[in-house]
């Protein structure tokens, strides 16, 4: 795991597993991994405002599977 606090900060890599390495092993697109990226992160960084901008892709996830 890469210690680099600029390309990696510590609420990416915080544990087992990194959040980057997983979303792109899944695969994951754009809205998932931010999806993710968000509620990994939250604790460690901005809290609630995290978690705010997690709900808002999934807002958006959810109008593109009702417009498809």
């Amino acid at each position: 795991m890469n210690n680099d606090s600029v390309n990696r900060p510590k609420h990416y890599t915080n544990g087992t597993i990194d959040v980057l390495d997983f979303i792109l092993d899944q695969n994951l697109p754009y809205l998932e991994g931010n999806i993710i990226k968000y509620i990994c992160r939250h604790k460690m960084k901005n809290g609630l405002e995290d978690v705010q901008k997690a709900e808002f892709f999934v807002k958006k996830l959810i109008e593109k599977y009702e417009n498809e």
